[in-house]
């Protein structure tokens, strides 16, 4: 009974455990769900028309709860509400913007312009974080300014290091570790949730959506992957020199705390200050694109966060990229992907980029390479050989989402951060410069990737590479001929093992003896006490009482006839019987 009332409390414990988990998720999405009813993008009022009957109650009753925001699109209140609850939902809005095949072409365009600013938090916070990490400030720093930025992870503060100079301190928020995992813990269910009733969501893959953000979120919480991320980038950018990146200072980073070099320049958002410096945008848009390319083509590993604000324009004219917090990597397989898709439509080789998403595996073998191919001519001919300002996005987005949803194309998680970051650098190169091409600033880096990689002299050294491949197999042949032979003598040796049958095996047992140790445990208290209802038949002696006990002739006589029982079957002694009916001291 004991080890029954354990495995109850136990059992009880995890379902209690589970049920407030799930509680608190359900809380924390009804709070996300009254933010966005009082900005209006829960059912927003655009779409009135196009819902059912039930929507169009539902959307009338919250109207109650929604603020008058007039001359405001759906975008731009979204990104109002995402920046009202917090920071995990700022990064989730951020990735949005790359997602129109979910939230709309229109919206993701304008959520694409959602800053990560967030109020600065007290500077006596930021100094007991550093003291924590790195110990005693005064000998570190000879002075610590008030939050010169802050964003939804982090805030900046401004330092000065004696016989050094300014330098940059990154600090995280307070506890923002846990609130973001409770947040990405409760989106995640409700993505859980979407999949589970629709079905048409599956294509989207919206738990692998929040999980991507959710890795991200988590490396960004760790200041010394940053640390990390800043000084490989760095070696990366140097050798194009398209970017270049501060040096991080490591005997005063750590985990919740890193110190670079102080960047004195203009952000791109200010685009007067720049002008004002004299600064080229053409050439800084040219420089965006190409800087992006060539660190994701050449060498995988890409900064992913390429907003206006990440990127300055030094006093040395150079272009300064900073904050390393959400960085991407591709394989080499993605990126020969990536280089053949964008060198096909360079050629206007449809084709052929069909071909790329085939061996990629992208497309489901239903469909053949002419079919998807001449979807492809359809997205590609309009924008050909037109700057940014005559290409319709919205238009170009739609068709493409609708290609994918036609031919079954689900998300790679791989090539999501890829994606945010190649719309991110758009829009950047575009505010830079309205006229600016992104398929001629792109050519050479793509052109030169593709003679490296897939030019004859890598189809002769990729010949060599796997001939030399096959010659050490062959080499290797004889020992694994001997080792097949070996196995294949000691398989021959070895008696034919007999099946067994049920009885014989030993699970069979175990499930039987657990069954009876279980049916014991609660059946145990239950045999201790005799049943109530036949102790009175059976301690009676009806030998004892004559007079009012025993029946009557008749019914002596009766029960004679008809009992087939031999004479004497019936008789029992008065001590046999007291004996049988008393209980067991």
């Amino acid at each position: 009974m004991f080890w029954f009332l354990l495995l109850a409390s136990i059992v009880l414990a995890v379902l209690v455990g589970l049920a407030f988990g799930v509680i608190g998720h359900i809380w924390r999405l009804l709070r996300v769900a009254l933010t966005l009813a009082r900005y209006d993008v829960l059912l927003p009022s655009e779409y009135y028309d196009r819902y059912p009957v039930g929507l169009q109650a539902t959307h009338t009753l919250l109207s109650v709860l929604a603020k008058r925001r007039r001359n405001r699109t759906v975008g731009a209140r979204l990104a109002q509400a995402l920046e009202r609850l917090g920071p995990a939902y700022v990064k989730v809005g951020q990735f949005l913007a790359t997602r129109p095949d979910m939230i709309g072409v229109t919206v993701a365009q304008e959520l694409g312009r959602l800053k990560d600013r967030l109020p600065p938090f007290s500077r006596t916070a930021a100094l007991d974080t550093i003291n924590a990490e790195l110990g005693a400030t005064e000998q570190l720093f000879g002075a610590i300014s008030e939050a010169v930025g802050a964003a939804s992870i982090a805030q900046v503060h401004q330092a000065i290091i004696p016989r050094r100079g300014v330098v940059a301190i990154k600090v995280l928020r307070p506890r923002i570790e846990k609130k973001m995992a409770r947040e990405m813990a409760a989106l995640r269910f409700l993505a859980q949730g979407i999949e589970f009733f629709s079905v048409r969501s599956r294509r989207l893959e919206p738990v692998q959506f929040i999980d991507t953000v959710a890795a991200a979120t988590e490396r960004e919480l760790d200041l010394r992957l940053e640390a990390g991320a800043a000084a490989e980038f760095r070696e990366v950018a140097v050798k194009d020199g398209y970017l270049t990146v501060p040096e991080i200072d490591w005997s005063r980073s750590a985990k919740r705390v890193m110190t670079l070099d102080w960047i004195d320049g203009i952000a791109l958002t200010d685009a007067k200050a720049l002008d004002r410096a004299g600064a080229d945008r053409s050439q800084l848009a040219i420089a965006v694109t190409r800087g992006f390319l060539a660190a994701a083509l050449d060498y995988g590993f890409f900064h992913a966060d390429m907003h206006e604000g990440n990127l300055l324009y030094g006093k040395d004219g150079k272009l300064w990229v900073v904050d390393f917090g959400i960085m991407g990597r591709i394989g080499h397989k993605e990126r020969r992907y990536l280089a053949e898709i964008l060198y096909g439509f360079l050629r206007r080789d449809y084709r052929r980029v069909a071909e790329v998403h085939q061996e990629a595996g992208y497309v489901p073998e239903r469909f053949t390479v002419d079919e998807f191919a001449q979807a492809l001519r359809a997205i590609g001919e309009p924008i050909f050989g037109k700057t940014a300002d005559g290409i319709s996005m919205s238009r170009l987005l739609l068709q493409l989402f609708d290609v994918t949803h036609m031919f079954g194309m689900h998300l790679r998680p791989e090539l999501v951060l890829l994606q945010k970051t190649m719309v991110q650098v758009e829009g950047v190169a575009r505010g830079l410069d309205p006229q600016h091409d992104m398929w001629t600033a792109s050519r050479p880096i793509v052109e030169r990737w593709v003679q490296r990689e897939l030019g004859p002299e890598a189809v002769t050294k990729r010949a060599v590479d796997e001939a030399a491949l096959g010659f050490q197999a062959l080499r290797r042949l004889p020992q694994a001929l001997i080792a097949i032979e070996a196995a294949a003598r000691k398989v021959s040796a070895e008696a034919p093992r007999e099946e067994r049958k049920w009885f014989e095996m030993p699970a069979v047992w175990i499930a039987l003896l657990g069954g009876a140790v279980l049916a014991l445990l609660l059946t145990g208290g239950d045999r201790q006490r005799p049943p109530q209802s036949a102790q009175p038949e059976i301690v009676q002696p009806l030998e004892r009482e004559p007079v009012n006990r025993r029946p009557s002739n008749a019914t002596n006589a009766d029960a004679t006839v008809n009992d087939p029982t031999p004479p004497g079957a019936h008789e029992h002694t008065p001590d046999s019987d007291a004996e049988k009916a008393a209980p067991s001291p």
